[in-house]
């Protein structure tokens, strides 16, 4: 009766120990999601201020989201960055300070625990008109997606550690316009004709870091380099880094730095920096 007895308790213990590491893996599937919006707003004003100074008004946007479907075999993560502001200084009418829309959505594979496959595709473009301003002269210069640049790729993913993967591979890159070919899609080659559109294959790479520091402060960063196979010893570079720290528990500060190469559109890198401090809330 002993030993049946013994014989039961081992039964129940092992089906508990099952059940619970079931529980366990079927919690490390399934959808993760992320929505997170932020308002940033700066203000001076002046009333007799002898020292002089003008009078501005600025505010900035930012919406960021990433979701991810985790199962046993298949990755599929899509993750997106949308940021909007204006300026307004004096008796000048408001300007955009800063304008994105990125979209990335990744599917992997997993083959193992470090290289996979996968396949991607990933748009940027804009949402407000772009203006040139030079000698009291308004010039548009650009629109949504006007430029667009779009670009699908298929190669493999090593993840090197947790804050740390890169994947590269084969990838085909779309350049569109409509009414701003210039210097985005047209080639200086045929001036004759207007082209609107610019297709290049070639390779990418790109590598992501998501490093949290302390509690507070998370530094990202996106480095994604593309080269074409009829000019491989030209490299297109878009680098964004965004630092983030929380102040408090809706309060967060941020530090954008982008920096993008790419020839065709000009001979110089461009660099678009950011600090901003406002109230950052976390809707999932």
């Amino acid at each position: 009766m002993n030993k049946f007895k013994t014989i039961i308790i081992i039964f129940m213990t092992t089906g508990n120990l099952i059940f619970a590491q079931e529980q366990t893996e079927k919690a490390k599937y399934g959808w993760q999601k992320e929505l997170t919006g932020g308002l940033n707003l700066t203000q001076n004003k002046f009333d007799n201020w002898v020292q002089g100074g003008e009078n501005s008004f600025a505010w900035q946007l930012n919406i960021n989201f990433k979701f991810i479907e985790e199962q046993e075999k298949t990755t599929w993560a899509t993750s997106g960055k949308m940021t909007y502001g204006n300026t307004k200084t004096g008796d000048q009418e408001a300007r955009k300070s800063i304008d994105e829309i990125k979209l990335e959505s990744v599917f992997t594979y997993k083959l193992g625990s470090v290289i996979n496959p996968y396949i991607s595709v990933n748009g940027e473009t804009q949402f407000a008109p772009g203006y040139a301003y030079a000698a009291g002269a308004k010039t548009q210069i650009s629109a949504f997606l006007d430029p667009g640049f779009l670009r699908e790729s298929l190669g493999l993913t090593y993840k090197v550690n947790e804050i740390v993967q890169t994947r590269g591979g084969l990838s085909f890159k779309q350049t569109v316009t409509s009414d701003y070919p210039i210097p985005y899609t047209d080639d200086p080659q045929t001036p004759d004709d207007i082209e609107l559109t610019r297709f290049e294959a070639g390779a990418e790479s790109v590598t992501d870091v998501s490093w949290k520091i302390n509690q507070t402060t998370l530094l990202t960063s996106k480095l994604e380099l593309f080269t074409a196979f009829t000019a491989f010893d030209e490299i297109d570079v878009n680098w964004d880094n965004v630092l983030s720290a929380k102040i408090a528990k809706y309060f967060t500060m941020n530090f954008n730095f982008k920096l993008l190469y790419d020839k065709d559109i000009s001979a110089k890198r461009q660099i678009n920096q950011a600090f901003s401090f406002g109230l950052t809330y976390s809707f999932l």
